[in-house]
């Protein structure tokens, strides 16, 4: 797995009454952990710092979505279900512009 992947992972819901498997695309993958950011199809509730993601074969999804870059979180990469695609190079340079963007890093 690396920086790009979208994969499978279990997202709980609110009350912790179970959980949904939800697509998410890696931002750093180590020998342990990933750190990744969701993906929804919400796209009414677009921010300045999503990222557009329309399906193809390459990166999997099956719906017009957004990478929410503002939800990130930290997982252990056994919780990681399975690989759906992964973005394009040029999505994934558009992914680093608006880390930075959030990070304020320019």
């Amino acid at each position: 797995m690396k920086k790009g992947n979208i994969i499978l992972i279990p997202f709980p819901f609110t009350d912790l009454s179970g959980k949904k498997l939800r697509p998410a695309v890696i931002l750093i993958a180590t020998d342990y952990d990933l750190t990744v950011s969701f993906i929804t199809t919400q796209l009414k509730w677009k921010e300045n710092t999503d990222l557009e993601l329309l399906p193809t074969n390459l990166n999997g999804i099956k719906m017009s979505s957004l990478i929410r870059l503002s939800k990130i979180a930290t997982i252990d990469r056994s919780l990681a279900i399975g690989k759906l695609g992964e973005l394009h190079q040029n999505e994934i340079i558009d992914l680093n512009n608006k880390l930075k963007i959030i990070f304020q890093l320019e």
